[in-house]
């Protein structure tokens, strides 16, 4: 495990940190992340913070120059990630695009998708969502029903999707539809490109336990899709999928360092709680977490400094970070005491601690559940047994999935 940069990489870093100093504010006082997404500007701050991004060539480091990037090593995006959480900046509403889909047409896209695409997801033009998840396939999400009916050049897709983020603010949606219900459930799937402004597509925002509503639902009735619109090829978008998930653990796994201990120590010395010893033990098992976390991502920022994809490190930070995230919760309502029953102005810090606590079932759930989680690095990395799974070789249209 590599602890320090290489000199090469510190003089990287000194260059992205002058290059935000000259362009950003740096963040002062108390961030409060929790919300800062649900900001009427947040949208609109997000595009323009990442156009300058793209004006000065770093939209996305490690991206190939022929599409905009850099050509870095994902080691290089990472330092830079690690400097500008020290600015009051955000490009949040682009994770799924940049993030995720445009790592995924670089590896399966042709040349015509990549350079209509990812060219204007650097220039944040456009933003995109995730149309994965479905009413009846979350965790199995080979379960997946959505219908794509070839016409001719075109798809005629019909069903619904449930807790897609940012969708009512989306340009471009990456689609998941079963193509062949004759094939076994892994094998009749497509991806897709949708034009969010397509007829026959219905966003419903759904308000969330924090009052805010982040997450939607999707409803496709007769969308027509492009044939030039399909990843890779027809009934084999379950591979493409592959790619997407991985790159969207690696993005959830970097969100447990948002809080921290200096946070925490002053939340409990205005509650007056830094005398309980039950406080100062989970102050310093959230510290102990906040290094264990810091290690692990050590561990994949070495693996993508030597230019090897992380495999099982990504998988358990992704799994620590929602148990880390669960615990800190807990703990933050534990040294607020009564008051963590107040909300809003009322609240310490505004309420952004128990905007915390809410939150932390979106990591706990999004990008595989825990028990997901699980059951891959049982299956994968310590080689037990698989789960049954009696459906796995039967066309899909006899699966207990398919059945009304």
């Amino acid at each position: 495990m590599d602890f320090d940069d290489s000199p090469e990489d510190a003089e990287f870093r000194a260059e992205v940190r002058a290059w935000l100093d000259g362009h950003a504010e740096r963040r002062r006082g108390h961030d409060d992340w929790s919300q800062r997404h649900e900001a009427p500007d947040y949208v609109t701050r997000c595009r323009a913070w990442q156009h300058t991004l793209y004006e000065g060539g770093w939209g996305a480091i490690t991206w190939p120059v022929e599409y905009g990037g850099r050509g870095e090593t994902a080691w290089r995006q990472t330092i830079f990630n690690q400097e500008a959480a020290a600015f009051d900046v955000s490009v949040g509403v682009f994770s799924v695009g940049i993030g995720m889909c445009g790592p995924t047409l670089i590896a399966h896209g042709n040349e015509d998708q990549k350079h209509r695409y990812l060219p204007a997801m650097l220039r944040g033009e456009e933003v995109w969502c995730q149309l994965f998840s479905e009413p009846g396939a979350g965790s199995d999400l080979a379960g997946l029903s959505t219908r794509a009916e070839r016409d001719g050049d075109v798809f005629v897709v019909n069903g619904q999707k449930v807790w897609t983020s940012g969708a009512q603010h989306s340009d471009w949606g990456i689609l998941l539809a079963r193509t062949d219900p004759d094939l076994p459930k892994h094998k009749g799937i497509t991806y897709f490109l949708v034009d969010m402004t397509t007829p026959g597509i219905e966003v419903r925002p759904l308000r969330q336990i924090t009052g805010h509503a982040h997450f939607n639902e999707v409803f496709l009735t007769d969308v027509v899709v492009p044939a030039a619109n399909v990843v890779g090829t027809v009934d084999g978008g379950w591979a493409v999928t592959h790619t997407t998930l991985a790159n969207e653990r690696n993005l959830i796994g970097g969100l447990g360092g948002r809080v921290t201990v200096e946070q925490v120590a002053g939340l409990a010395r205005a509650c007056g709680r830094t005398d309980d010893p039950l406080v100062r033990q989970g102050i310093a098992a959230f510290h102990i977490r906040t290094e264990l976390l810091r290690y692990m991502n050590l561990r994949i920022q070495t693996a993508l400094s030597n230019g090897r994809m992380p495999g099982p490190e990504a998988a358990t930070t992704k799994l620590f970070v929602s148990q880390h995230m669960g615990r800190t919760g807990d703990l933050l309502m534990a040294i607020e005491g009564t008051d963590g029953m107040l909300a809003g102005a009322d609240a310490p810090d505004g309420g952004a601690w128990q905007q915390a606590f809410l939150n932390q079932w979106t990591s706990r759930l999004g990008g595989g559940t825990d028990n997901i989680q699980r059951n891959s690095l049982g299956e994968r990395v310590l080689g037990l047994p698989p789960e049954p799974r009696v459906d796995k070789d039967v066309p899909f249209r006899e699966s207990r999935a398919a059945r009304p």
